[in-house]
């Protein structure tokens, strides 16, 4: 298995994505990746891996690229002239089937546009959806799309997503008829803007053969509570969404942490719940959960946080290991492939 790595990416840059990608190398025996990158800086992170990961660095593939495309590009600036980026060279090496999948930090707008120019979509999608899994009750997973690609959505592609992420929930976590629903301001059928509304009436409507189950409605609480598998919204509503949970695990991580170290008597609790307290900030960290994937397109590729350290960096390309193992492109393409027959 291999998966080309843009390792300029990122706020952190090389430091965060080589030792992420150290670990990765790690964990998986058969996993080789490619790194795109300047050469000099890349080398001089290999040289400061620690000796645990340092024995890595032989199923680390060194691959020149000169430039970086900017976190504040426009996606027309990296389409004009990041075709030698980091970025770039690592979404042709996917195009040409050379690797399994890519993965990127870096400037989001930039990705999708160069995704979709250089790996294309399937059937029936004018452009990706980025998705990714929310942790919720019962140790379970809700996938929210979209997160950012798609700010002014039609109906239509909002039906898209529902379909997109029905297809990850079944094949990735094995979710045998994934419960899908719309993100709206609240239940009733009134409620919502037109294209919402409408994107409801379509999927109550739609013939999914088994491929789902439409739940009407959700609010932002919905979420968290198991209830459902996947939640379909515009991007900007998923981007707010995601971010605003993110910070609001980090803050309850912190609170409970201060609670107990705020006195001494709370200080001998903190020492007999550490193992409890462990448990909780591991399941809440969105660093687990670092890697949304860009469905729609006919490869893989998955997108970390650009703030991500090479902890978040190592499970963006778990995400990744994960969709080529489910073969996550094909199942795409077939039920999409089955939607086109539905619609004409």
């Amino acid at each position: 298995m291999r998966i080309a790595v843009d390792a300029m990416g990122g706020d952190a840059g090389p430091q965060a994505t080589v030792s992420g990608a150290a670990r990765a190398i790690l964990e998986q025996p058969g996993l080789e990746l490619w790194l795109f990158g300047q050469h000099q800086q890349l080398t001089a992170e290999l040289a400061r891996l620690p000796q645990p990961l340092a024995a890595a660095a032989s199923r680390l593939v060194l691959c020149e690229a000169p430039d970086v495309i900017d976190q504040h590009a426009t996606a027309a600036t990296a389409l004009r002239h990041g075709g030698c980026s980091s970025m770039a060279l690592m979404l042709a090496s996917v195009a040409r089937g050379e690797v399994d999948a890519g993965v990127s930090a870096g400037n989001t707008a930039a990705l999708v546009a160069l995704s979709r120019r250089t790996i294309g979509t399937v059937s029936g999608i004018a452009r990706p959806a980025i998705s990714t899994a929310i942790p919720t009750r019962g140790e379970r997973s809700c996938y929210l799309l979209d997160l950012g690609a798609n700010v002014d959505t039609p109906a239509s592609r909002l039906v898209d997503f529902a379909l997109m992420g029905a297809v990850m929930a079944r094949h990735v976590d094995a979710v045998e008829l994934p419960r899908v629903a719309l993100m709206n301001v609240g239940v009733e059928a009134i409620k919502g803007s037109q294209r919402v509304r409408e994107a409801d009436a379509m999927l109550r409507a739609y013939p999914s053969r088994g491929a789902f189950e439409y739940c009407g409605y959700a609010e932002g609480g919905d979420l968290f509570l198991g209830h459902v598998d996947v939640v379909v919204c515009d991007g900007f509503v998923g981007n707010a969404v995601l971010k605003a949970s993110e910070g609001l695990a980090e803050m309850l991580v912190e609170r409970v942490q201060a609670t107990f170290a705020a006195r001494w008597s709370g200080r001998l609790l903190g020492l007999l719940a550490r193992p409890s307290l462990r448990r909780l900030k591991n399941e809440l960290d969105p660093v687990r959960f670092n890697g949304a994937s860009l469905l729609g397109l006919k490869g893989i590729v998955v997108k970390s946080h650009g703030g991500t350290g090479s902890d978040g960096f190592h499970y963006a390309i778990k995400r990744a290991v994960q969709e080529i193992d489910r073969n996550l492109p094909k199942h795409l393409e077939e039920r999409l492939a089955v939607h086109v027959n539905l619609s004409t």
